[in-house]
C-alpha cells in the first residue's frame, strides 16, 4: 500500500514526530505551508511542498526552493481551499492509497474540524486517512472494523457519529458491549469504551463514524 505522510503547519510535539515517523516508511512525503519547517527539523525529505506558504519564514522558504526534487504547488492566501486540502488532492493524483496526517490537530479548532472533514473525504475517495498526535489517532469509518489490543493507540477508544445518525452499532470484545444500538449526534453513549479481548468488533448497517483513539 501506498503510504504518504502529510506534514501540516500545525501544533506538533516534535518528540513524538521523530518517534513516530522512525519506525515507518512512507512512499511520499508533502509539506503543507509550515509544515515544510518541521520536515526540515525532522530530516526528512520532501517530495511535494503545497500551499501559500503565508506562514513560513522566507529564508526556509528559499532554502527548499533551491532543492532538486521536490514538486511546488504554490498558491495564493485567497483560495477556497485549505493548503491540507490542497495536500490531499496532490496525494490522491500521486496514486497513494493511504494518508497520515501530523500537525493536524491540535492549534485552531476550525482548521482541526476541518482536517477531520477531509478525512471523510479520503475515505469517500478510496484512500485510508488519519490524524495522529501524541495522544490520538483519529480515523473515520463507514464500515465495521476490528480493533487488536496489541496494535491499540492508548487506552480509550470512541465512536462519535459524523452523520447525524449512524444505525445498527454492534461491538464485540469491548469493556462496554453494544449490540444492534442506533445513536445520533448529540450522547455520549459511545465515548471512553476500552478493548478488553485481543481482538475487539465493531460493525455498523448505515451511516459514517469518527473513531478516536485516545491516552492520557
Amino acid at each position: 500500500m501506498r503510504t504518504c505522510l502529510i506534514l501540516t503547519g500545525g501544533s506538533l510535539d516534535m518528540e513524538f514526530a521523530q518517534k513516530y515517523i522512525g519506525g515507518r516508511t512512507f512512499h511520499k512525503i508533502i509539506a503543507v505551508d509550515a509544515g515544510l519547517a518541521k520536515a526540515h527539523d525532522l530530516g526528512l525529505a520532501v517530495h511535494a511542498a503545497v500551499g501559500d506558504f503565508d506562514s513560513l519564514d522566507q529564508d526556509t522558504l528559499e532554502n527548499y526552493r533551491k532543492k532538486n526534487g521536490i514538486e511546488w504547488d504554490i498558491h495564493k492566501p485567497e483560495k477556497d481551499e485549505t493548503d491540507t486540502e490542497l495536500a490531499i488532492y496532490t496525494a490522491l493524483k500521486s496514486g497513494c492509497e493511504e494518508i497520515v496526517m501530523l500537525g493536524a490537530m491540535g492549534g485552531r479548532l476550525d482548521h482541526t474540524i476541518g482536517n477531520l472533514h477531509l478525512l471523510y473525504y479520503c475515505l469517500e475517495h478510496g484512500m485510508a486517512a488519519c490524524m495522529v498526535d501524541e495522544k490520538n489517532r483519529v480515523s473515520v469509518l463507514n464500515k465495521g472494523r476490528a480493533f487488536k489490543k496489541d496494535s491499540q493507540w492508548g487506552k480509550y477508544i470512541s465512536f462519535l457519529p459524523l452523520t447525524y445518525e449512524v444505525k445498527g452499532i454492534t461491538l464485540t470484545g469491548f469493556k462496554y458491549p453494544l449490540y444492534k444500538k442506533d445513536i445520533v449526534i448529540g450522547p455520549s453513549l459511545c465515548i471512553s469504551n476500552e478493548i478488553e479481548e485481543e481482538e475487539a468488533l465493531l460493525e455498523f448497517t448505515e451511516g459514517v463514524l469518527i473513531c478516536v483513539e485516545s491516552r492520557d
